[in-house]
Parts: structure tokens; C-alpha cells; sequence
């Protein structure tokens, strides 16, 4: 996508200028802000053909024939919601604004509907046994049971690849041949996919040291029991952004105390409340690691990955957190699983 950059204009610029960068930069729109890069207005091919009619000269300013109340969005609102915005106003470009109106960039129709294709590497963890879920996952492996009527873990594929990703290793060993029969190669995705196959328990970090390829780029790694609406662009630039090592998604969690819950002073009470609501941030299941973390890993043995956060923290490395707003959901127990396949169809379609 060309630089939004070369598209901003000033209210005296003339409406001929603006109609050359709309020509050459390609957006089919120009941005109108201040001196302090406050968004002021846009004016677009057909402000202009309406000016013309109107009888304005080329050599007017901008000013006469901008909208002065274009629909814009928030800097950190999702592409969902931006696409949503275009769709309810009819509109192709969405400036973004932070919370003093100051323009920060541009969402453009094309570049959401088609995202640039991404050459990060994403490890979906599907080898675990999900004994929690008993007689569901007797014969088919937990990733592969159905909610919304398809395989979790072919809903989590289409929520990479509508974010441009398109290589995938998927980490097998419980029933993996029904797994790899199914998704095959990916091509039948128009995505290239590989197997980590662990002969033994490896956990969520150690099978990652079954990987022969050496990533260049960040890698993401996610739990394939996971439903989730993450923005995963928005993750990679959160990372980047921090220059992390490492980066976890988390999750907040009420969990409400159901008695109540007296403070004491040694004996004496200082006060006493009832049933009190405490919040965590929980595990989410969903990492972004810089490829010098696989050097910590080692070969072919057990690791979860908080035990691999744990190492990076005491050897004072740079691992953030990522916290989810959007819909989130583990499946590990049956109610888990009821309950997504009630939400999938107001969430996922």
C-alpha cells in the first residue's frame, strides 16, 4: 500500500493540486489537517466533481469543497470494526485518529479485504490429548472437534490467513494422522502447511525445538484449543513496537470469592468483605517469540511455556504482555465447548 504520507494536504492547498496527488498517489482521496496534523477534512474525486459543478475554480482552496465531517476511526479499533464503519457509511477510506483527533493513518477497503501476505511463521500446538473434554475426544483429537460445524483448528487457520498469514507448522501427536489427512499440505487453503511430529510430550515451547527451519521473523505461536477474534496484526505491531523478546497474550479473569472474606490485624478485625470479586490476567495461549528464543529450547524435551517465560524473566529479557479485548475462548471442558458452539455463529460469521 502506498504511503498515506503523500496524500495529506492543508485547507489553502488548491483544489487543482489536489486532484494531481489524488491522480498520482492512487488512494482516491486526499486528507486535509492543520498545522499540528489535526484532521480537518477530506476531499475526495467526487467532492470534486460536485465542486465543479458548483462552479468552483481549479484554482480555489480545498477548503470550499472538503467534508469537513468524514467518518473516521480510532487508532486502535480492529479491522473488523473499521470494515464495518465502511460498509455502514459507504465509504472505501477510513483516516485513523487518536484520542486529540490527530490523523495517524489511513484503512483503505483493498488492503483490509485483501492483507498483505506475511512471511511469519505461525506454530499451531495440536498434539495434546484433551482428556478433560472425556468421551469427545475418544477418537478424534480435541483441535479437530467441530463447533460451528468445522474443526476448531480450521477456524483458527482462517482467522490467520484473513490477517495474511500463510505458513504454518502444526505440532502433532494424539491421533495426528487424522489431522494431517485432513489439512494435508494446505493447499487446499492456498497456504503452505508443515508438521512437527513429537514422538513424546514436549509441551507448548519443547516442540518448538523440532523445528528445522531458522526464522528470520517474529514467530506466533498459539494453543489449537483457542477460539478467539485477536487482531494478530495489531499483536506483531504491539511486539515490534516494544522491541520485545517475547510477547503473551493474556486475559483478564474474575474470579468472585464466594464467602466472605474477613482481614485481621493478628486477632483483631479490620474489616470484613463480602464475597469480593478478585481480577487476574490469565495465560491466553497466545505468544509472539523473536527467532533467538528457540535457542532456549532444548532438543526434543519437555517445556511449557510459561517455564520458558519464567527462564527469559530471570535472565532479564524483554517479554511483554499483550492484554485481549476481543472475544476469547479455551475450549478445555465441555461446557467450554457447549458454549462456543452457541457463540460461533453470532462471533465467527
Amino acid at each position: 500500500m502506498k504511503d498515506w504520507k503523500n496524500i495529506l494536504v492543508s485547507p489553502d492547498t488548491s483544489i487543482r493540486e489536489a486532484i494531481r496527488i489524488i491522480d498520482q498517489e492512487g488512494l482516491k482521496i486526499a486528507l486535509v489537517v492543520d498545522a499540528d496534523n489535526r484532521l480537518v477534512g477530506t476531499v475526495s474525486d467526487g467532492d470534486i466533481r460536485r465542486g465543479i459543478l458548483k462552479g468552483c475554480e481549479l484554482g480555489a482552496h480545498v477548503l470550499q469543497i472538503m467534508n469537513p465531517n468524514p467518518s473516521v476511526a480510532s487508532k486502535n479499533d480492529g479491522q473488523e470494526v473499521i470494515l464495518g464503519l465502511m460498509r455502514q457509511k459507504k465509504v472505501y477510506q477510513v483516516p485513523l485518529v487518536d484520542d486529540r483527533g490527530i490523523l495517524v493513518g489511513l484503512k483503505v477497503i483493498d488492503a483490509i479485504l485483501s492483507p498483505p501476505q506475511r512471511e511469519n511463521l505461525v506454530v499451531l500446538m495440536a498434539g495434546g490429548l484433551g482428556t478433560r473434554l472425556k468421551h469427545l475426544t475418544e477418537n478424534t483429537p480435541k483441535p479437530m472437534l467441530k463447533v460451528g460445524g468445522k474443526p476448531i483448528l480450521e477456524t483458527i487457520l482462517d482467522n490467520f490467513m484473513a490477517h495474511g498469514f500463510n505458513r504454518f507448522l502444526i505440532s502433532v501427536k494424539y491421533k495426528s494422522e487424522l489431522i494431517e489427512d485432513y489439512f494435508g499440505d494446505g493447499s487446499q487453503w492456498g497456504v503452505q502447511i508443515n508438521y512437527l511430529r513429537e514422538d513424546k510430550k514436549l509441551g507448548t515451547a519443547g516442540a518448538l525445538s523440532l523445528m528445522s527451519e531458522k526464522p528470520s521473523e517474529p514467530i506466533l505461536v498459539m494453543n489449537g484449543d483457542v477460539l478467539t477474534k485477536i487482531n494478530f496484526q495489531q499483536l506483531l505491531e504491539f511486539h515490534g513496537e516494544h522491541k520485545a523478546t517475547a510477547t503473551m497474550c493474556v486475559r483478564e479473569y474474575d474470579y468472585q470469592v464466594p464467602f466472605g472474606v474477613v482481614n485481621i490485624d493478628h486477632y483483631r478485625i479490620l474489616s470484613i468483605e463480602e464475597k469480593p470479586i478478585q481480577r487476574f490476567f490469565v495465560n491466553a495461549g497466545i505468544y509472539v517469540l523473536e527467532p533467538e528464543v528457540l535457542k532456549m529450547i532444548p532438543h526434543d524435551n519437555h517445556l511449557d511455556m510459561p517455564s520458558l517465560f519464567e527462564s527469559m524473566i530471570i535472565k532479564k529479557m524483554k517479554t511483554f504482555v499483550f492484554p485481549i479485548r476481543e472475544y476469547w475462548v479455551d475450549i478445555g471442558r465441555i461446557d467450554d465447548y457447549e458454549r462456543a458452539n452457541s457463540e460461533y455463529r453470532e462471533v465467527f460469521l
